[in-house]
């Protein structure tokens, strides 16, 4: 059997139990669930504790020191602790030395998340700084009560960079999103598609296709990730269970992540991620996603409060170019933001928007009310309400996809210089689509009205391309093709007017002005831009 003095003299070196630099420690973060786990204030008493109790190790049941105040700390039996020893020697027999094994993370996540949800209870408030804090402490807990056992009966000791990588594999999965983690981090990754836990393809920024490793053992393995991932990553909590299939969320680090399961032969996610959020209008002419013209054009349409609808094919850019364009306003203007799941990131940048309220529907659990509601539900309807008493200057509703019209067309009679976004494949299209989504939410919204609502609402819809040459060794390319204005027209339906059209090679060139077109001077915006995008 080891000898548990030299064991503890070379543990306690270990960088999980290590004390940086001055004494102070850190929880630092690398990336979003990436954990430095430096040791704490406090740190080496933990290590003396450990080092008690390595020399003490022949009394196998003898608990360790206490836990941190307010957490439960339990100590698995000796069946458990054998299944975790086992799992933990893999990590130096398994096929690839120092690979982690996922199925220990799991169970120690497990336990730690546990420990954890106990310890919370008496903690409410905690910020996400302190519950990272309580969590690296069970973390470091866990670990020592395993390193003081492994000594005690015997058992292989992991290597220090073994014990590290452990450590922050435990901690990612605890507050990370575990074996996704280094995909969601990679800055060139726009999209991972997940067709169950061994089918994984990853879609790089320049267009390529690549196969990406497995997330999970199992696709088990991988409904129980994403059920964790819901009750924990977004600040409302979202089901996904049976009763739940279908689950939308936004993850710590901005990204969109859609799944399904039971509805689909193996559960499936997409995770879309927003590389570009702290950016401006004169960021996407230098990337010749538009010209100077129609970037001053829409500038100014903007800070003349002219409600705007942004539409394209899914990945063309329409959520950047909102944001690019929000980005242009006054930092002090007061404005609001209403989305099912934050996409826009208005309110993360508060040197640009000074101003900002943003709120995040809720679809609620899957238990319905009297009134028919599912429980706990708050819908953009009510998020619209609630935002007429915050005293805003204009309101901007994310995505619609079909009933989310309806808060929208109330956003725009609220307060002008609303903006938005849809799918379509045309800026007439767009149109067409907004129409099909306001029918959607009953009888009571007829096609005249919806039409009406569009007429008198919205001014401007601008048509975004996705143009992908990556198959044939080209790149992927985003640029705006149409910019059209709408006035109420004959019988109510919208009069369309092409201010920028489609030039030779697709991208947007001048046309016919609007009949606003004054008022976009008032605030600036030179005419001759629009004779065929020339400055005078």
């Amino acid at each position: 059997m080891a000898d548990p003095t030299n064991a503890a003299a070379s543990l306690e070196n270990l960088p999980l139990f290590a004390e940086p630099e001055g004494g102070q420690g850190s929880v630092d973060d690398w990336g979003d669930g990436h954990i430095s786990l430096s040791g704490p204030a406090g740190q080496s008493d933990l290590r003396r504790s450990l080092q008690a109790r390595l020399a003490s190790a022949s009394a196998v049941g003898q608990r360790g020191p206490a836990a941190p105040a307010g957490m439960h700390a339990r100590r698995a039996s000796d069946g458990e602790l054998t299944a975790l020893e086992r799992n933990g020697a893999t990590l130096r027999r398994g096929p690839g030395r120092g690979e982690v094994d996922w199925g220990l993370v799991r169970a120690y996540r497990e336990q730690a998340a546990d420990q954890l949800a106990h310890a919370l209870r008496s903690r409410e408030g905690l910020d996400e700084g302190g519950r990272r804090e309580l969590g690296r402490s069970i973390v470091v807990e866990l670990l020592a009560d395993h390193a003081e056992r492994a000594l005690t009966k015997g058992l292989p000791i992991i290597t220090p960079d073994e014990q590290i990588q452990l450590a922050e594999a435990i901690m990612a999965a605890l507050f990370g999103l575990g074996r996704l983690q280094p995909l969601v981090d990679d800055p060139d990754i726009e999209n991972i598609e997940i067709n169950g836990h061994d089918n994984v393809h990853l879609i790089y920024s320049d267009g390529r296709i690549v196969v990406g490793p497995p997330v999970a053992d199992s696709d088990e393995e991988l409904i129980e990730t994403l059920s964790f991932l819901a009750t924990r990553t977004s600040a409302n909590e979202r089901p996904f269970s049976p009763s739940n299939p279908r689950l939308h969320l936004r993850l710590r680090d901005g990204s969109r992540l859609a799944a399904t399961a039971w509805i689909t032969p193996r559960p499936v996610a997409v995770i879309r991620r927003h590389r570009l959020t702290d950016i401006g209008v004169d960021d996407l002419v230098e990337l010749d996603m538009l010209s100077p013209a129609a970037a001053a054009f829409l500038t100014a349409a903007v800070r003349a409060r002219k409600s705007l609808v942004v539409s394209g094919a899914q990945g063309a850019g329409k959520t950047t170019l909102v944001r690019a364009l929000t980005n242009e306003l006054d930092p002090m203007e007061r404005i609001g933001t209403i989305e099912t799941e934050y996409e826009l990131h208005l309110h993360d940048m508060p040197e640009r928007h000074k101003r900002i309220v943003a709120w995040e529907a809720r679809p609620g659990s899957g238990e319905r009310g009297p009134d028919g509601r599912a429980i706990g539900e708050i819908t953009l309807d009510d998020l619209v309400y609630d935002s007429l008493r915050m005293n805003l200057s204009r309101l901007i509703v994310g995505e619609v996809r079909g009933r989310e019209v309806l808060p929208m067309f109330k956003a725009m009679q609220s307060g002008a210089g609303s903006l938005s976004t849809t799918h379509a494949h045309s800026a007439r299209a767009a149109i067409e689509r907004l129409v099909t989504c306001a029918m959607e939410a009953g009888q009571h919204v007829t096609e005249s009205f919806a039409y009406r609502q569009i007429a008198e609402h919205i001014d401007i819809v601008v048509q975004i391309e996705l143009h992908d040459d990556s198959h044939a060794g080209g790149k992927r390319t985003r640029y705006i093709s149409e910019i059209i204005a709408i006035e109420p027209g004959e019988h109510g339906l919208p009069a369309i007017t092409d201010v920028f059209h489609p030039g030779h090679d697709g991208h947007a060139v001048p046309g016919t002005p609007p009949i606003w077109l004054p008022d976009l001077e008032r605030v600036g915006f030179n005419p001759r831009l629009l004779d065929h995008g020339s400055v005078p």
